[in-house]
């Protein structure tokens, strides 16, 4: 279904259509992700699909641009193995698209995507790691891109090479002190990178205010009574498509004019229905249709109302609505609306010159209209850090916004937040300190005269600017560790592979107690034969991460050595474990090859949660089904288990430190060292599966 999908979308032997390509995606991506007989294995195609339809939320193709659904996609991709899903998943993270910006979900997604083996996030990944001053881990990453033919990170590979030299050059130059400040300003700018995109609709209804917001109304709040005009306008919008089956021309032209009102007072309260959405845009399509064949391109209030529907509607389209909007301004030259949006859209495809052109264009028209003198201090700031140029007139392109605009107007807190960030792009560091003090202080002030709807306030630049005012925190800020045990612990990767685990030894328990159930299982000889070596003397450590997870490879020479977190409920046709290594990291083990009659021991007393040991040789070896990565060991000597006294006690199932005094009161096996890790491992890492009495 999925390949018939891709078949239609592009014509080939059959006819060209994005409506029923569409279509058929939708039903590929809602079959189940397991293929329905070797449920081992993934069912092709679903995921391929869930990815395909997140593509098409991102970008526009064949349905309305919607960020928040191609995230949901994405993650659903994600979840079922896919790699480019991952991938675009984590780039959306990283610049804060439809999402909380978040860098570390985001390096966790960019990972899972580079060990499912993406050449191109390999690359992304590797100077991501870079730009942390983690060296071993960017040219690993790097050269893997390069192997995984990736020809730019091939054309790059030497000045990839010389910049880690670079670098290392300068650390090795810097004092413990000057290496803190290094890693402060690193950490900031981690957290800040400007971004022109979209902003994405709220799930805040507004609807539900209408009647807080009357009584501020009418206690004279000017913004109040702009948000109660447009919901009226809007609700008699809708409520003439909820009335009527089939609208008639009057109908819909009164559909037009209340619409076309709401988002000229207040467009962020037309919050569209999902299951509406069609029906509004082919309303607003056939009005405008109607429009340009009957009126003969005169212009008309209903015109000119239908062409502000349709361009806002279809806003997140930038090249073709800029295109729509050059006609709309020619035939309407009196209409700030029409310079607004251009403004805006010009603005997101990083053009703000142009952007600026129209906003001023717009000014002219009204010299106090909030929104346009907004947008005109938004576009200075960004063409005068484009061209390196100082920041006062996007300063006070600002101020003239705060003197004109309503106390509580919702732009107010952000603005004294965007001109604390002017501060610091434009000036140096002694004059801007004091600044971006003052002005993060009124931003905070400024945000008790917001209305209840606008609370608590959402700006990206808090998570910025607030900690560049704690001194102390400045201080003592230190580069963020890479082996955080609590940032690993929802590590995608780690997740899945617990709960594929349980999974298993789930079907294994239900066996054990249910005399007709079966698992039946196989295996298929190794591709590379490993051999162990007499002594650990002479090896070379190795860690998971070190170990290419998308080469099937033994690594001679070395010993892993890791902890088993996750145990073992058989043993036919072989042990299966889950490992972590000293850097939180785990995967997959089976161990193969040892005495049938060994097997109750080995699994009740010997690789048991909490004990350590050394693999030496260890062997990657890529699943010939499910293409993910396994240790696996067909040398049983190859094993070298650590002293009990190293085993960790009573380890905690969900964090897996010592010592955890908390039974699951269900099955009296699992142990957890708070009620948090209990909550944690149920819903992430789906201890029900394994919560039977063995």
């Amino acid at each position: 279904m999925y390949n018939l999908a891709r078949l239609t979308d592009r014509g080939l032997g059959v006819k060209k259509d994005h409506n029923v390509a569409l279509k058929l995606l939708e039903q590929a991506a809602a079959q189940p992700p397991q293929h329905p007989i070797y449920e081992q294995y993934p069912n092709a195609g679903v995921a391929e699909a869930e990815h395909a339809l997140g593509v098409r939320y991102f970008e526009g193709i064949s349905v309305r641009k919607e960020l928040s659904v191609a995230v949901y996609w994405y993650q659903r991709a994600t979840d079922h193995g896919s790699a480019m899903a991952a991938n675009n998943l984590g780039s959306m993270y990283l610049d804060g698209l439809a999402v909380d910006k978040n860098l570390e979900k985001a390096e966790q997604l960019l990972e899972l995507a580079a060990r499912r083996g993406n050449p191109l996030t390999m690359q992304t990944l590797a100077e991501l790691f870079l730009s942390k001053n983690n060296f071993q881990m960017a040219q690993i990453w790097y050269n893997r891109a390069c192997e995984a033919d990736n020809v730019v990170a091939q054309q790059n590979r030497d000045q990839f090479a010389k910049e880690i030299e670079k670098r290392q050059q300068l650390m090795s130059r810097c004092s413990s002190n000057e290496l803190e400040v290094v890693n402060g300003i690193e950490y900031f700018f981690s957290l800040y990178k400007p971004t022109n995109v979209p902003s994405v609709a709220s799930d805040h209804s507004y609807i539900k205010d209408y009647k807080v917001l009357k009584e501020h109304a009418n206690r004279g709040s000017i913004t109040a009574k702009q948000l109660c005009d447009a919901l009226e306008h809007f609700v008699q919008a809708l409520n003439i498509l909820l009335s009527f089956e089939s609208l008639t021309k009057e109908q819909e032209d009164k559909f037009v004019y209340d619409l076309s009102r709401c988002y000229r007072i207040e467009p962020i309260v037309a919050q569209i229905p999902c299951e509406m959405f069609k029906r509004v845009s082919e309303v607003i399509n056939r009005a405008l249709c109607r429009c340009t064949k009957e009126l003969n391109s005169i212009p008309s209030q209903l015109d000119e109302d239908v062409r502000l529907c349709y361009a806002t509607l279809n806003m997140n389209s930038f090249e073709l609505i800029d295109q729509f909007l050059a006609s709309c301004k020619q035939k309407y030259p009196k209409s700030i609306y029409f310079f607004l949006l251009s403004g805006a859209i010009n603005g997101f495809l990083r053009r703000p010159d142009v952007g600026l052109y129209n906003i001023n264009n717009g000014l002219e028209i009204e010299p106090d209209n909030c929104e346009l003198l907004y947008h005109k201090a938004v576009l200075l700031r960004h063409l005068t850090m484009n061209m390196n140029m100082d920041m006062d007139d996007a300063i006070k392109a600002y101020q003239t916004f705060l003197r004109v605009a309503p106390k509580d107007h919702r732009k107010v807190p952000e603005v004294y937040y965007e001109m604390a960030i002017c501060y610091i792009q434009g000036y140096t560091p002694e004059v801007a300190v004091h600044w971006v003090k003052k002005l993060y202080t009124e931003g905070q002030e400024a945000e008790k005269s917001q209305l209840p709807c606008f609370l608590p306030y959402q700006s990206g630049n808090i998570a910025y600017l607030k900690p560049m005012l704690d001194m102390e925190f400045i201080q003592n800020i230190k580069a963020v560790p890479e082996n955080n045990r609590k940032q690993r612990l929802t590590d995608p990767h780690r997740v899945e592979v617990i709960q594929k685990h349980r999974e298993w030894e789930g079907k294994t328990l239900q066996e054990k107690y249910n005399r007709g159930h079966m698992v039946i299982s196989t295996t298929l000889k190794p591709r590379i034969k490993q051999q162990t070596s007499k002594s650990l003397i002479g090896l070379k450590p190795i860690t998971l991460r070190e170990m290419d997870p998308t080469k099937d490879q033994v690594y001679n020479e070395y010993v892993l050595s890791v902890t088993i977190i996750e145990e073992a409920y058989s043993w036919i046709p072989s042990i299966h474990l889950v490992i972590e290594d000293e850097n939180f990291d785990c995967e997959r083990m089976l161990v193969y090859n040892f005495a049938e009659e060994q097997g109750e021991y080995l699994i009740s007393k010997l690789y048991t949660i909490g004990s350590k040991m050394h693999i030496i040789n260890p062997y990657l070896r890529i699943g010939a089904g499910d293409m993910k990565p396994t240790v696996r060991v067909d040398d049983f000597s190859s094993i070298v288990m650590q002293s009990e006294s190293e085993r960790i006690l009573n380890m905690c199932r969900y964090c897996c430190q010592a010592n955890a005094s908390k039974a699951c009161s269900k099955c009296q096996q699992a142990r957890y060292c708070s009620k948090e890790c209990q909550i944690m491992d149920w819903k992430l890492n789906k201890h029900k599966l394994i919560c039977k009495n063995k």
